[in-house]
């Protein structure tokens, strides 16, 4: 008896967690803007997560907010623009090219550039390291040849 209540209130659970939000549209071709709208779109508080995947309050209304941008008619760009103004463009996973985000968008290049002139100047100067014979005087190789000498003994 204890093991089939114990299943009961673990099956009551799982069927409470595994709960989503439906959302009905007033046009089906709305559907599918929105799940692209909230996958782009990233949480103001979770920080890495789009507002699909998070649970937090705020993402929650926020996909209202999508929601009813879209009942209005509003665009994507639109919507993007709105919740810009509100939230800045963090809240963008792929923030627009402006004078504000070009350090964003050109630090990788940069980077990658430094990264790799680095590595060939350290490899040229790797391999004409060791191409340079080392100098040695007379008396160097008198020494040497007499420790040689010395190892055949």
């Amino acid at each position: 008896m204890k093991c089939a209540t114990f299943l009961l209130v673990l099956l009551a659970t799982v069927s409470a967690v595994a709960t989503s939000d439906l959302v009905i549209f007033s046009d089906p071709s709305y559907t599918a803007r929105y799940q692209t709208m909230i996958a782009e779109l990233r949480c103001p508080k979770c920080q890495n997560q789009n507002l699909a995947d998070s649970n937090s309050p705020i993402s929650q209304d926020l996909r209202a907010e999508v929601h009813r941008l879209l009942e209005l008619g509003m665009t994507n760009t639109e919507i993007e623009q709105y919740l810009t103004a509100r939230y800045s463009d963090f809240i963008l996973y792929r923030p627009q090219v402006n004078n504000s985000t070009y350090l964003l968008w050109l630090a990788p290049i940069v980077i990658l550039l430094i990264g790799m002139f680095t590595v060939v100047g350290l490899s040229r100067r790797r391999v004409s390291d060791l191409q340079e014979q080392p100098v040695t005087s007379q008396t160097d190789r008198r020494r040497l040849a007499d420790l040689l000498n010395d190892g055949n003994k």
